[in-house]
């Protein structure tokens, strides 16, 4: 076999939507002798597809193109071997290549197949369907008037796939409602921003990663300065680090992400069945937060290459993971260009967290399970609770500051319990930061 170096992409997740596959950037080489010779092609096997190659363009009730009935095939020999192995034809190459640098155009979902149906994975942040109200685990039956029942994923994809401003209606089967969902979405030139930070309470940092891309890693480094910046310290008393429905991202994005908050060691090991197919991650040593805690947010939507990162600061116990159990995907796909300009999208490895654990079909386990729950304002019985300042000619504390003080912590409690509200569990992440920054504190 003639020997040839291709440039590839270390992929995570699935196909998307005008969304981001989970991608990892690295250069594979095929190996001179990779065991594939003339002597062990299947002549038996190639002879039964000449033949229903053949009766096919005799006998089907439409003419066929050769070129279709080739690329069928081609798609055939990688759908039967996992969910994420495909064919990508020139315009599904050339989507997957756009969609790394953060713009790209359709709904704004990470999608795969469960049972027939394209199961949603997660939506992007600041998207049309995560603004029409797409959620993480959604089942979609139909697209517009098509079934989905039988279709490819790459069918599929294509039909969510069209021109920006143009509708499609998403019937989905979501878990714990009685009759399906019928969402209309618009389509529309997708713009990731995947890094977005504020800060929570004082010195306390929050910082949220939609997807991994090529600029995650330096925009992850200028949010912690900027954060540093407005909080007038030189390190934060902790960090937030928001991964829930981030579906993945460039590899070398993860390492990055994960080589800022560790001291050195292993970030993530890759192991396939050839050796050019192995390799090893490890971080540098530049811990930006100068050892401050920090609480790792996930949940079913956080796959990938989000998973490398937790999983990597979980083995190092270097933050806490809070949420509820990631999505469970630890395979590696490359992506192979193919002279036509078409490409291979083939698993060719596993991925391994530090502590060399497959988190395949099985995801992250968090340290600290907490579902999303609502959090109202009242008690049960529909009345604020009465205080003793609430009480007419309640005693004076007698200190001259009472009134700043009183409005300052008025304000305190309204801001917490908005975030309680809005992001309960944010909120008991910072109540969590808090408390280690506290311990930390006191072990000086």
């Amino acid at each position: 076999m003639k020997s040839m170096t291709r440039n590839t992409l270390i992929l995570g997740l699935g196909l998307m939507l005008g969304v981001m596959l989970a991608i990892g950037q690295g250069v594979l080489a095929e190996k001179r002798n990779s065991g594939f010779s003339a002597e062990s092609i299947p002549l038996e096997d190639i002879r039964s597809l000449s033949e229903v190659f053949g009766k096919i363009k005799q006998n089907y009730v439409e003419e066929v193109e050769d070129k279709v009935l080739l690329e069928n095939a081609i798609r055939g020999l990688l759908s039967g071997l996992d969910p994420h192995s495909a064919y990508l034809d020139k315009k599904a190459f050339t989507d997957l290549r756009e969609g790394t640098s953060g713009e790209f155009g359709g709904l704004g979902i990470v999608v795969g197949m469960e049972e027939g149906f394209v199961k949603v994975i997660s939506p992007i942040d600041d998207t049309p369907a995560e603004r029409a109200g797409v959620e993480s685990g959604d089942l979609i039956i139909r697209l517009d008037d098509k079934n989905v029942k039988g279709m490819s994923l790459e069918d599929a994809v294509k039909i969510m796939r069209g021109k920006p401003k143009t509708d499609i209606l998403l019937t989905i089967v979501r878990e714990g409602k009685d009759k399906p969902l019928k969402i209309t979405i618009t389509r529309a030139i997708i713009k990731v921003q995947s890094v977005r930070s504020k800060t929570l309470a004082k010195g306390f940092g929050y910082i949220r990663i939609s997807a991994f891309q090529e600029r995650t890693g330096s925009d992850l480094r200028k949010a912690i300065s900027k954060l540093k910046k407005a909080n007038n310290r030189k390190d934060l008393k902790g960090l937030v680090l928001d991964l829930r429905n981030n579906p993945g991202g460039l590899l070398n994005a993860a390492v990055e992400v994960s080589d800022a908050f560790l001291e050195g060691g292993v970030v993530v090991s890759i192991k396939g069945r050839d050796e050019s197919n192995t390799m090893t991650h490890s971080a540098k040593g530049m811990d930006l937060l100068n050892d401050a805690p920090i609480v790792v947010l996930i949940n079913g939507g956080s796959a990938s290459a989000s998973e490398i990162v937790a999983g990597a600061l979980q083995d190092h116990k270097r933050a806490i993971i809070m949420g509820t159990q990631s999505f469970g995907k630890a395979s590696v796909q490359t992506v192979v260009p193919l002279g036509n300009g078409s490409a291979l999208k083939l698993t060719t490895a596993r991925y391994y967290t530090p502590a060399g654990t497959s988190i395949q079909a099985k995801g992250i386990i968090p340290d600290i399970e907490i579902d999303d729950v609502q959090v109202s304002k009242k008690d049960d019985n529909g009345f604020k609770r009465t205080k003793e300042k609430d009480l007419t000619r309640h005693l004076k504390n007698g200190d001259s500051e009472e009134e700043s003080t009183s409005k300052k912590d008025s304000k305190d409690k309204d801001s917490k319990l908005v975030l309680a509200k809005d992001d309960y569990a944010l909120y008991e992440a910072l109540n969590l930061l808090k408390g280690l920054s506290l311990v930390k504190n006191l072990q000086r």
